[in-house]
This record gives C-alpha cells, sequence and structure tokens, in this order.
C-alpha cells in the first residue's frame, strides 16, 4: 500500500483490518530496518517507502511473486 502512497497507523489498520498497536509495531520494525521511512509527529505521522526501498521495488515484486507461487 505504501507503494502507492503515503498512509498514517490509522490509515492503515483500518485499510487492512488489523489493530491499531500491531500495525504500529510492524512500522517500527520496517523503519529499525529501513524498508520505510516517516515524516510528521504523533497520530499525524504518515509513513513512506524508504528511497532503497523504492529503488529495488522490482527485485521485491519478484521475489513476492514466487513465494505466493509457493503458498
Amino acid at each position: 500500500m505504501l507503494h502507492e502512497r503515503p498512509y498514517n497507523n490509522n490509515q492503515l489498520a483500518e485499510a487492512l483490518g488489523l489493530d491499531y498497536k500491531t500495525v504500529q509495531h510492524h512500522l517500527r520494525v520496517l523503519e529499525k530496518n529501513k524498508i520505510i521511512v516517516s515524516s510528521g509527529e504523533r497520530y499525524g505521522k504518515m509513513y513512506f517507502l524508504s528511497d532503497v526501498m523504492e529503488d529495488n521495488y522490482p527485485l521485491f515484486e519478484e521475489i513476492w511473486s514466487r513465494i505466493e507461487v509457493c503458498e
């Protein structure tokens, strides 16, 4: 979803049908590992894909498609 546009934690939780705290935890993990970056403060903090992730998005899609085939 973040490849399409930035979202805040609440928007992601609602769109994915997940608990706010669950999404918050995963956003922290993704940010710590430089997959996403954030801008803003507290409730209004928006999340974006990092430049590294954007640059490697085609590779991510290829890997993801192979994982989906294996399931």
